[in-house]
């Protein structure tokens, strides 16, 4: 996963946030956070969706049955960085809850239907954390 996830964050940045494959057409940012427990650096492409000011995303992990890493790590380290586009900037992750998180989720698998399908396939409840300018 790693090489593949460094395959996408290279196509990101060589072509100023336009990436092909499985992502092609859809918003993609990075977002770079520091792990949990061992404090390591790390950055993920993810699939977003604008909100406003913000940004939002789903930890769907593809509807496995836990939380992908990053998840846990904006938890403990909420002030993260994400690229969107060509652009580079510090945000605060804050999970959704309640009936926001489960409007704009809904909002999402009707735009992307495989969000819809990720959350049939899991009995977890996907996270919705939006990430807002610092």
């Amino acid at each position: 996963m790693n090489n593949y996830n460094q395959s996408i964050i290279d196509e990101f940045r060589a072509n100023k946030g336009i990436v092909g494959g499985p992502f092609e057409g859809a918003p993609v940012l990075l977002l770079t956070h520091k792990g949990a427990k061992t404090g390591t650096v790390r950055t993920n492409p993810l699939v977003y969706m604008d909100d406003g000011e913000r940004y939002l995303i789903f930890a769907s992990k593809g509807g496995a049955s836990t939380n992908p890493d990053w998840y846990h790590n904006l938890l403990a380290n909420p002030g993260v960085t994400i690229e969107v586009g060509t652009e580079k900037f510090d945000v605060q992750a804050t999970e959704l809850v309640g009936e926001e998180r489960d409007r704009l989720y809904a909002k999402n698998a009707e735009e992307r239907p495989q969000f819809g399908q990720y959350q049939q396939n899991t009995s977890r409840k996907i996270p919705v954390i939006a990430l807002t300018r610092r």
